[in-house]
């Protein structure tokens, strides 16, 4: 009976075993990729970016609905050249850098769409705190080999948010009508990832 439960535990995990060999780990090359945004400041916009973060897909590349993503920013890492606005943008009135110190977003669906390279990415968005389930429009840009022999694949996604969904709702009256600052915020974010051995 114990060789009969062995031999049928053994057959088990050879049937599951190309589930998971399926599944390849890539992580984010920081060095490669850029995390940046873009806000209407009064007539013109203002960008900056975010230096420090971190990722890591779960890619299927036979079924890409099975695949998955964690990405993390660190928000005290914010860099718009001007020193004293970043100093601005880590206090309280903006993304409360000490109290929230990430940005994170964790898949929960992935959904080809009509373009082959074009995926539709669900998943849970949290900053300032709250936590909201959004959909973003994800390019692939392909897999190639490095000169070292490393899979690498790139990503590029571009999305708007609105700030005061998430808390962040400093602004300045303009004395001729209007705000200093837009709600809206635009992402771009790009990425190269290289594959775990």
């Amino acid at each position: 009976m114990k060789q009969f439960r062995s031999i049928f535990v053994l057959l088990i995990s050879l049937a599951t075993l190309p589930l998971f060999a399926a599944t390849e780990t890539f992580t984010v090359d920081k060095n490669h990729s850029a995390a940046e945004f873009k806000i209407r400041h009064m007539m013109s916009s203002v960008g900056g970016k975010f230096s420090d973060f971190a990722g890591t897909i779960q890619a299927d590349r036979a079924n890409p609905a099975n695949s998955s993503v964690e990405f993390t920013i660190q928000t005290a890492s914010i860099d718009t050249a001007t020193p004293d606005r970043d100093k601005h943008l880590r206090s309280a009135d903006f993304f409360d850098a000490e109290k929230y110190p990430t940005i994170t977003f964790k898949s929960t669906k992935i959904t080809p769409t009509k373009d082959k390279e074009t995926f539709n990415v669900t998943g849970d968005f949290t900053m300032h705190g709250v936590t909201k389930r959004i959909t973003i429009p994800v390019v692939f840009l392909g897999i190639a080999k490095d000169p070292w022999g490393n899979d690498r694949a790139g990503f590029e996604l571009n999305t708007t948010i609105n700030r005061k969904d998430y808390g962040i709702n400093w602004n300045k009256a303009l004395d001729q009508g209007g705000y200093l600052l837009q709600d809206e915020v635009k992402i771009a974010i790009n990425l190269e990832a290289v594959k775990k051995k």
